[in-house]
Formats: C-alpha cells, sequence, structure tokens
C-alpha cells in the first residue's frame, strides 16, 4: 500500500513538473494535455485521474509555488523586529522564490499581458494573502513615521517587476555583443543578491 502511495505521489510530481514546463513555454492557451503527459511520460487519462483537467492542472501548479509563499514570508517576517529589515525579509523572500521556480515568471508575465485572462482565483487569493503581510509592514513603517503614505499593490508591483523583468530581461541583454562600449561601461554586475539590491531601491524610494 505504502510503495503504491510513493509511485502515486512520484508520478504526480512529473506530471507538475511537466505541466509547469509546458506552461511557461506556450502559456496555458498554447499548452495541451497531450504534450504534458508526453512529456510526464504518463497517459493522458491518468493526469485526469491524478489531477484533473488542464484548468485544474493549471491552477494546481501556480497555487503549489504561490500558496506557499505567503507562509514563508509570514515566517521570515517574523524574525525580523524593524519594520526595514522585515521590508528587506519580504523582498529577499520573494526573489528566492523566483530564483527556485525559473518558469514562474514567464507564466506570470503572459497572465499580466493577457489581462489575467486564465488566472485562476485560487491563484489570486494567494496574492492577496501576501499583499496582506505587506500592507501589514507598510502601516507598521508609516505609523511609526519610518515610510512615506503609499499605495501597497504599487509597492508589490515595484519588487515583483522589477525581479521578474530583470530575470528575463537580463540574459537577453548580455547577449547582444554589438551593445556600445559607452553603455556597457554602466552595465555593472550586481554585487549583492537580486533581493538585496531590489530591497535597497524600494527603500530608498519609501523611506522617509
Amino acid at each position: 500500500m505504502a510503495k503504491r502511495k510513493e509511485k502515486s505521489d512520484k508520478t504526480t510530481e512529473r506530471i507538475l513538473n511537466a505541466a509547469r514546463t509546458v506552461f511557461a513555454e506556450k502559456g496555458y492557451n498554447g499548452a495541451h494535455v497531450d504534450e504534458i503527459a508526453e512529456r510526464a511520460g504518463v497517459n493522458k487519462a491518468t493526469i485526469y485521474y491524478q489531477i484533473g483537467d488542464k484548468d485544474t492542472l493549471y491552477a494546481g501548479i501556480i497555487h503549489q509555488v504561490i500558496g506557499n509563499v505567503a507562509q514563508g514570508i509570514a515566517q521570515a517576517v517574523a524574525k525580523a523586529n524593524k519594520p526595514e529589515e522585515k521590508l528587506k525579509a519580504y523582498i529577499k523572500f520573494l526573489a528566492a522564490v523566483v530564483d527556485e521556480n525559473p518558469e514562474l515568471p514567464p507564466i506570470m508575465m503572459r497572465e499580466i499581458a493577457s489581462g489575467g485572462t486564465t488566472l485562476p482565483r485560487v491563484v489570486m487569493e494567494d496574492i492577496a494573502s501576501v499583499l496582506t503581510i505587506l500592507i501589514g509592514i507598510l502601516d507598521e513603517g508609516r505609523k511609526k513615521g519610518i515610510f512615506i503614505e503609499t499605495v501597497p499593490f504599487l509597492i508589490h508591483m515595484m519588487i515583483m517587476g522589477t525581479i521578474l523583468f530583470y530575470k528575463k530581461a537580463s540574459p537577453i541583454k548580455d547577449k547582444q555583443s554589438w551593445i556600445p562600449a559607452a553603455l556597457k561601461a554602466h552595465d555593472k554586475k550586481i554585487e549583492k543578491s537580486l533581493g538585496e539590491e531590489v530591497a535597497v531601491l524600494v527603500l530608498k524610494a519609501i523611506k522617509r
């Protein structure tokens, strides 16, 4: 019985990994269950039995990542005392999530480009949970006279937009051998982690 469950869990994991890759490459509309099944080494019936239809599969692979983010951020933020340190922890955690889940940027950027037409409600609820933590940090900082009055969603977009676009655009820039030397002279490599660099910029923008 235990071996059967272990085999089932491994099959589900293969399916989810294959789905993440296909959805990242082709988006929701361009992805087909047949291709996901082929990459996972299973038949379509197994996918429907183990997980469900295409909508359930899509929601599952995004929720699998973002659904755990709020809990992880809450734990990271709880270890910090000052609002500035809490915001740094928030940003660094999000940057680490993107690093650990390279399929996330193309999936989310496709959703943004399409107006979120296929973004599952459960994922929006996950994002709302993450934003709730940010609101708490910003409110605390404002009440203590450390942060200026801000729009939390805009700050979140500053953070995620910078991280997502940098991760996808930087490799493209690095391939361009024709870039003039005058521009290359300003193309400094990030010395710290991306999360730390973004945290420095955001804090400069919102501190009194």
